[in-house]
């Protein structure tokens, strides 16, 4: 299961390859200099994580995702819902780590949601910034894999004490153990086919990042998400692949002011040209949404630095202890704020919350008189 690259097909590539290149150079230089710069990187978050379910040909509003990230939502979350804020977590979580974790054994088996990984986990820059959700479900995974290995532990015991009673029964052995433990969590096999080996086709994905390193960094990145769309190696988690591209422009040094937004891109290529079977097609189409996603992102930034300027007029001559510089940047964290957000992000009343959004003049983006809310077009 190898996968090489040519040189008459890196002939080919060098128009898309030189746009791409001075595309993610001019966004991260303008991104790392910015205003705006946080605001703009969390808001790319949003955006990548609604992207790749577009991807994958599913429709999730951002809306509903800034309100089920919010746990505020107006209605049952969905399934897709679900996995576009796992998407969402993922991402933070691959940006409060290392550069080089997120493609590293250790990161893989944590994103790719195994229980038993190998090395430690991701080290964080900054462990007061991560959501509080995550932490629980951090702890629930903990304390479900202890009370897993207390079973065990419990079911070996009496086993053992079972076989000393009658010596005609086996002792239980590590194989066996293993084949009743799946059998008993997937009796059907409707969660783990035998014949996917997933562990043998990461490490199969894993070698072509030694060709990728050998490349320019943005064809590398294009080369290991077309590795990735072939190999496929994990089935439940398919959308991984394009996190896995931003961290690897953010590890080659490409783009570090933010983790790239590789699936706002991408959801602006044709189908027939992100699946074609020809590779230099396929590369192409790559290559072209790291470049829309970087003009998506400059003009973004221009809006957000628009939109920052006209609030500081407003608040500029207000006291020292005034809400809305607080407001005006979690106004440019998030595609959509409501007035119950407001109202939890700066601790105070709905009236207090409807009041500050009137005084900062942010576009109200719903014009409905039972749910109100405001964002940056």
């Amino acid at each position: 299961m190898r996968y090489e690259i040519d040189s008459p097909l890196l002939l080919s590539l060098l128009p898309a390859i030189v746009q791409a290149e001075d595309g993610l150079a001019r966004l991260d230089e303008r991104a790392a200099r910015a205003t705006v710069a946080d605001g703009f990187a969390e808001r790319r978050h949003f955006f990548d994580a609604v992207g790749a379910l577009w991807v994958a040909g599913e429709l999730v509003h951002v809306e509903d995702l800034v309100l089920h990230d919010a746990h505020m939502d107006t209605r049952s979350p969905s399934h897709e819902l679900t996995i576009a804020h796992s998407i969402l977590r993922s991402r933070r979580r691959i940006w409060f780590a290392a550069p080089e974790w997120a493609l590293s054994p250790p990161g893989l088996t944590v994103l790719a949601g195994g229980i038993e990984g190998e090395g430690d986990g991701p080290k964080v820059k900054d462990t007061s910034s991560l959501i509080d959700d995550d932490a629980e479900d951090e702890r629930d995974a903990l304390l479900s894999a202890e009370l897993a290995e207390i079973d065990a532990i419990l079911e070996r015991s009496q086993r053992l004490l079972d076989s000393h009673q009658n010596p005609g029964t086996p002792e239980p052995n590590e194989t066996s153990e293993r084949a009743t433990e799946k059998r008993s969590d997937d009796p059907l096999g409707l969660f783990d086919d035998e014949e996917w080996d997933e562990v043998a086709r990461l490490r199969a994905w894993r070698k072509t990042l030694v060709i990728a390193d050998a490349l320019p960094a943005t064809l590398g990145a294009a080369l290991i998400f077309d590795a990735w769309e072939r190999i496929e190696p994990l089935r439940r988690q398919h959308w991984l692949g394009g996190l896995l591209v931003a961290s690897y422009l953010r590890a080659r040094g490409k783009v570090t002011s933010h983790l790239f937004a590789f699936n706002a891109g991408l959801k602006t290529i044709r189908h027939e040209r992100r699946r074609a079977r020809d590779r230099l097609t396929r590369l192409q189409a790559f290559l072209e949404a790291m470049a829309e996603s970087a003009v998506a992102g400059l003009k973004e930034m221009d809006r957000l630095s628009l939109a920052r300027t006209q609030m500081e007029i407003r608040f500029k001559d207000r006291r020292s202890n005034s809400s809305l510089p607080h407001l005006a940047d979690f106004v440019l964290s998030r595609p959509m704020v409501s007035s119950a957000m407001v109202a939890r992000e700066l601790r105070v009343t709905s009236r207090g919350a409807l009041n500050l959004l009137n005084d900062i003049g942010i576009r109200e983006i719903t014009g409905r008189g039972r749910y109100r809310a405001w964002g940056i077009i």
